[in-house]
């Protein structure tokens, strides 16, 4: 794959055209940073953990009727997908407290959070990301009202999904990042990816606050056995039929 094709490196993808001006290829790496960058590191097989996670995701997803903008991994790190805009936003949702929402509310960490809480941050390294209320989304002009509804009922929809999901798995889904794009039809669809990086997800098996860790967690508190815990992830979301 020639370097002139790649049309946009972020921390831990890289984005390539193809010879389909409306299909673009995703190249998943095993690069792990966190604290908006500020933590570096590499998680081995990372890369191709996410694009299978997220493919078999994605997948699931389109069968409950979620469009997205998956199409086909022709690599194990590799996946194909609509074009889109992608909208400079990052839907959170939060269905336990945990991370920055513990941090900055003092809720105590493991408090149900009911109905689930949904978020948008503003996709901005400079900036820090910050958390933005709807009227300071809106007045940036980064998604349209009819956008914001679109997006907080499609991310309740999808974690109702994900939630029930990741229980068959023996997993808790304690919150996760989404990302929305706007495709040649002026639909929004899901985009991005949904994985061990985007999502926090906790062991039932495990009692323990660090041994439950089946995320990025792992890296970010420097808890160990990075590899191990995306490993199970993997295991436990391929062992579910979609």
């Amino acid at each position: 794959m020639s370097a002139d094709r790649k049309l946009y490196e972020g921390k831990a993808k890289i984005l390539y055209s193809t010879e389909d001006s409306e299909i673009l290829l995703t190249h998943f790496k095993d690069d792990a940073t966190a604290f908006n960058a500020q933590k570096r590191g590499s998680i081995v097989g990372k890369g191709e953990i996410n694009c299978a996670v997220s493919a078999h995701l994605f997948r699931m997803l389109e069968a409950k009727g979620i469009p997205t903008h998956f199409i086909d991994t022709p690599a194990p790190n590799q996946m194909r997908v609509c074009r889109v805009q992608i909208l400079p936003l990052e839907v959170v949702v939060r269905n336990i407290a945990a991370g920055s929402l513990c941090k900055q509310t003092g809720l105590a960490l493991g408090t149900i959070i009911n109905p689930p809480l949904v978020e948008f941050y503003y996709k901005n390294d400079d900036l820090g990301d910050p958390l933005l209320t709807r009227d300071r989304l809106l007045l940036m002009q980064l998604a349209t009202p009819q956008q914001v509804d679109q997006l907080e009922i499609a991310a309740r929809e999808i974690n109702e999904i994900l939630k029930e999901f990741f229980s068959q798995c023996g997993i808790t889904l304690v919150d996760f990042k989404l990302e929305f794009g706007i495709d040649q039809h002026q639909n929004l669809i899901l985009a991005d990816e949904i994985s061990p990086d985007t999502c926090r997800l906790w062991d039932n098996a495990e009692a323990d606050p660090d041994a439950r860790v089946m995320d990025k967690d792992r890296f970010r508190r420097d808890l160990g056995s990075v590899e191990t815990a995306y490993q199970q992830v993997l295991q436990r979301v391929l062992a579910q039929k979609v």
